[in-house]
């Protein structure tokens, strides 16, 4: 069940719509993220997003206006056990000022009663750093 949910998560936020990815999680919700990533440098954010105004706010907001075009997520793995779902994933894209962007990513979800509640994100930071600034 809870790898259904991550699953489901993830159309939810590739539909950027604000609705639809406050209703995957808690109110409560935490997605952290490596300090100093190239994302929350670039975008003036925090690694650090807690309720979940603001995880909505930056997938549905700023991920868009920073991940402008040709996004596309190859999951390579995702394994679940109780309410932990862990997804090995890449991710690709074309950045707002024109460079490609390719990185591969672990994601642990932690569930609670059905939705999201904590998101731990991994990730190369110096080579989306590369990527990012050049």
């Amino acid at each position: 069940m809870s790898r259904e949910i991550v699953q489901h998560a993830w159309r939810e936020f590739a539909s950027h719509d604000a609705d639809r990815i406050a209703a995957v999680f808690t109110e409560d919700a935490e997605w952290l993220a490596p300090p100093g990533n190239a994302t929350a440098v670039a975008l003036g954010g925090t690694s650090h997003m807690v309720g979940r105004d603001a995880i909505v706010r930056f997938l549905a907001v700023d991920f868009p206006r920073f991940f402008v075009s040709d996004v596309a997520v190859t999951v390579h793995g995702m394994h679940a056990d109780g309410d932990r779902v862990v997804v090995e994933e890449t991710m690709t894209a074309t950045l707002a000022n024109g460079n490609h962007y390719a990185n591969d990513y672990c994601l642990v979800f932690e569930l609670r009663d059905g939705r999201i509640h904590r998101v731990r994100e991994y990730m190369d930071t110096a080579r989306g750093h590369r990527m990012v600034f050049g």
